[in-house]
């Protein structure tokens, strides 16, 4: 297939089948899909925590609804957005620039700009900011699962202190933001399967301005 046609392909699932487990080398490649992810920056301020625990994944279950998804797909993909840019963690991305790219001016003179920008009282990289990159990693989680021939359900239905609280998140600094459950459609029980996909039309979504 080709990546529209996976696209097509792909929708959220509603009914995982607990008994089909997706390969842990093809969860792996969906993972590296997300961390290669763009983020504003490039700082990546969020985290995943891949859960793969039946017992875990049960206590995240009743707290997002008792949605079966998570008890029957192979796993879940917490993404843990940063509560706050600290200095640690903003230095610890300009360290890591340095490392990769090399020392250099332009690195320092980004490190402190974005240094100031998080320290800002009215600064635009907090927890609303960094849960927005954590939604570009989801997007891409979810369009990687498709390209794996992999179902995928997003979520924002859970209980976001309850879900910390089983994963130890807010003393870490992070705050539940999304979940990605992965595994096998069960398309026996699976009621949304049998529907076609609705999107609105390209003429109602898009408008082109030409020159």
């Amino acid at each position: 297939m080709t990546f529209l046609e996976r696209l097509q392909w792909r929708y959220a699932t509603k009914k995982m089948n607990p008994a089909k487990a997706v390969p842990a080398a093809a969860v792996e490649r969906i993972v590296e899909a997300i961390r290669l992810a763009p983020s504003s920056r490039g700082l990546q301020p969020y985290e995943l925590v891949v859960v793969w625990d039946p017992a875990v994944r049960a206590k995240l279950r009743a707290a997002a609804n008792g949605q079966s998804q998570i008890e029957d797909a192979t796993c879940v993909v917490v993404f843990a957005s940063w509560a706050s840019y600290t200095p640690e963690r903003v230095n610890a991305y300009f360290d890591r620039v340095a490392e990769v790219r090399g020392a250099g001016e332009s690195v320092e003179k980004a490190r402190a700009a974005t240094l100031a920008l998080a320290s800002a009282a009215s600064t635009s990289l907090d927890g609303s900011h960094a849960a927005k990159q954590a939604y570009l990693g989801l997007g891409v989680g979810l369009a990687a699962a498709a390209l794996e021939g992999v179902d995928s359900t997003p979520m924002e239905g859970f209980d976001p202190a309850k879900v910390e609280e089983i994963l130890g998140l807010s003393a870490r600094g992070l705050r539940a933001t999304a979940l990605m459950a992965i595994g096998h459609r069960d398309e026996a029980s699976d009621w949304l399967l049998a529907l076609p996909k609705v999107r609105r039309t390209r003429a109602s979504f898009v408008t082109d301005v030409r020159a």
